[in-house]
């Protein structure tokens, strides 16, 4: 995606662009105060959050990286494309900018890797907001396995067609975020469809939405070490949030749910009720106000 695209209006950001990583990694930073860091899953990017860094933006400093191999973000065919090298990138990134007192905003992938974040740099975290993901470390992944497995999204994921679906995403994206569990169709534009189609364009530029599942699918996913006891207290005692939409086909409520209690304890759970997997779509005005009343309360 060209560096000044923006889809009719529909993304109006400054691009921001850093080497730190070892590739051209483009990022949205806007406003000043705490820092929010809003990090997006799979097959979408910082266009996921279009809605939410307006209105954060007026009292914090809000921060929306693209992965690589996503967005406007470069698509180096010589890398690993594994959780383990998409945190090492967004440390390498929350380390340029000197981010503290961070307000992770998760869902999709974004959850394991603000997990990690948690486990790598706690001091660096205050606040944790999760939506449809689980935050691991901090959550025993093994009871919740066959469930997560079970549901519509990794059936197809360890189906004979994951691979040749998600290389050609460029036609494939509503198809991929429906079965996943997208809702609010209301949504759905020229623009909009441009927008989350145009990462894509080849089966190369695939490369980080195809292997992305594959970690979970193939076991390579827990890379990291138990966290100690003391650690795990320490995240615990943050303060967290989940808002979770309720019909959502990737990762079933009642293991987003369930998780988030293993790794925060008894605090807020909203139950989005007509929202899906892309709650961000499907519900933002209601997660702007939840984030905004979070901060300030928190």
């Amino acid at each position: 995606i060209g560096a000044d695209e923006t889809f009719n209006g529909t993304w109006p950001f400054k691009p921001n662009f850093t080497e730190a990583p070892g590739f051209r990694m483009h990022y949205v930073d806007e406003g000043h105060g705490e820092p929010i860091l809003c990090l997006h899953g799979e097959p979408t990017w910082g266009y996921l959050y279009r809605k939410f860094i307006g209105p954060l933006s007026r009292t914090n400093r809000v921060v929306v990286p693209d992965h690589m191999g996503f967005g406007k973000s470069e698509t180096p065919q010589d890398r690993i494309y594994t959780l383990r090298t998409h945190v090492e990138n967004v440390t390498a990134l929350i380390n340029e900018l000197e981010l503290d007192d961070i307000t992770l905003v998760i869902q999709d992938w974004g959850g394991p890797m603000g997990g990690a974040l948690l486990a790598t740099m706690p001091d660096r975290v205050k606040r944790v907001f999760v939506m449809n993901t689980l935050v691991y470390p901090f959550c025993d992944t093994a009871p919740h396995f066959d469930k997560l497995m079970s549901s519509n999204w990794f059936r197809f994921v360890n189906s004979d067609v994951h691979e040749p679906v998600l290389r050609n995403l460029g036609y494939t994206t509503l198809s991929v975020m429906k079965l996943m569990g997208f809702q609010n169709g209301s949504n759905i534009t020229d623009d909009w469809v441009r927008a989350y189609s145009a990462p894509f364009e080849t089966t190369e530029e695939c490369i980080g939405a195809v292997e992305f599942p594959l970690d979970i699918a193939t076991g390579r996913f827990p890379y990291l070490d138990q966290p100690s006891e003391e650690l795990v207290e320490r995240v615990k005692a943050k303060p967290a949030m989940l808002a979770n939409g309720m019909k959502d086909r990737a990762v079933p409520p009642e293991v987003s749910i369930g998780t988030f209690r293993e790794a925060f304890g008894n605090q807020p759970v909203v139950e989005l009720t007509n929202a899906g997997h892309f709650c961000q779509e499907d519900a933002p005005e209601t997660l702007i106000a939840l984030i905004q009343e979070f901060v300030q309360s928190r």
